[in-house]
């Protein structure tokens, strides 16, 4: 029977890593693998998650399963850290996945389980794996426009005007903080605009929350999320904690179902769990209860909030470094979106011709569409790729 199935194509970032592998150049540089690298080039394990794993070699005490929803602990935590007050911890389920892919699966089966005709509005462009999860599940897929790639800025004309034609049944996909792949966020008060909207249409809100406190402080990169629990009768929200404390590996991500409706919650949690059950039965602990004693042990949270901090201001400099190296290379303010964007990504606006004449004749690594990790770079680096995109005519 194996012989009936299609070769599916090879995924573009993966083909990447290994073509940088293969790249004998020793001044090679690597923008595309989505993870934070330090100066050094290492993707580090945090001071705090480091000291819990020690405290929890000491005492734990069995690898037993936990519950269907992993553990509540860690919900709360997550809770607390996601949602602060914007609502009662009684109106949310949350159920501990796999990463935050496997929140974001999760999130579309639920979608998919209470209506399948719902239709996902997607941002343009959007992390390319809400796409390919979307395909794969045949659900119903309604871009919306979202980054101007002449301004490099949100195109929140064309957003508002797009998920305005949402309706009751349909789920507008939000990307919490530190948009991926532009870097380009939403501003306050274009986030209670986006609220309105939804409000006005009916259609329910999934934000996905990746990089909560690499933008510009852990609360800060909550706000608007928060703005929408606030005000809103139901929300999903997909948490990953993969990046804001480096434990990619562990696969520690969590799914959240808001209902202002208290009645709903209970159902909700018995969907999460039937869920989890039906896809991996009991979810991953390990990074789970590292993220869970971070947060609830003043002296790590305290090691953890400065580390994070750290790692934000390291990017933020690379990204002011990378804005002014270019400003003096071409006389022009044209690239000062870079040091405005936020996160790890920015788009560059380069075509696929010119990305690849940065890989050819500067060994700079960058996905297709011109994506940057800037957690690539360092204070060495900048200078390479501010000459390679000059000479490519970025």
């Amino acid at each position: 029977m194996f012989e009936l199935l299609k070769e599916q194509p090879e995924d573009k970032i993966l083909m990447l890593m290994q073509a940088y592998r293969e790249d004998p150049r020793e001044a090679k540089i690597d923008l595309g693998v989505g993870v934070y690298k330090n100066a050094e080039g290492k993707t580090p394990i945090m001071r705090a998650v480091k000291a819990a794993e020690k405290q929890l070699w000491e005492v734990e005490e069995t690898k037993s399963y936990t519950g269907l929803a992993g553990d509540v602990g860690f919900a709360d935590a997550m809770f607390d850290l996601l949602i602060g007050d914007a609502c009662p911890r009684d109106c949310v389920a949350a159920a501990a996945t796999p990463g935050g892919t496997g929140a974001v699966r999760q999130g579309f089966d639920m979608i998919r389980m209470a209506n399948r005709e719902a239709r996902v509005f997607v941002s343009d462009p959007t992390w390319p794996n809400h796409l390919s999860i979307l395909k794969h599940m045949e659900m119903h897929i309604q871009p919306y426009r979202y980054f101007d790639s002449e301004t490099r800025s949100v195109n929140f004309a064309g957003m508002i005007e797009d998920i305005a034609d949402a309706r009751v049944g349909d789920v507008v996909l939000l990307h919490g903080c530190c948009h991926n792949p532009t870097g380009a966020n939403l501003t306050l008060e274009q986030w209670q605009q986006v609220i309105d909207t939804l409000l006005k249409t009916g259609a329910t809100p999934m934000i996905d929350i990746a990089y909560q406190g690499f933008g510009d402080g852990l609360a800060e990169d909550a706000a608007g999320l928060r703005m929408v629990v606030a005000q809103m009768p139901e929300v999903l929200i997909a948490a990953s904690c993969s990046k804001n404390f480096g434990v990619y590996r562990e696969r520690t991500g969590l799914l959240l179902a808001v209902a202002q409706d208290k009645v709903r919650r209970q159902a909700n949690q018995g969907m999460l769990n039937y869920l989890n059950r039906q896809n991996y039965s009991f979810p991953p602990d390990h990074g789970a209860r590292l993220v869970t004693m971070v947060l609830q042990d003043d002296a790590l949270r305290m090691d953890w909030e400065e580390e994070v901090r750290e790692i934000r201001e390291g990017v933020l400099a690379l990204r002011q470094q990378l804005a002014g190296e270019l400003a003096r290379l071409t006389n022009s303010d044209r690239f000062a979106f870079v040091a405005e964007h936020r996160g790890m990504f920015s788009r560059l606006g380069a075509t696929p011709e010119q990305v690849e004449a940065m890989r050819v004749s500067h060994g700079v690594y960058m996905v297709g569409d011109s994506r940057i990790n800037m957690a690539g770079l360092n204070k060495d680096s900048v200078p390479v790729l501010a000459e390679a995109m000059v000479a490519a005519g970025v």
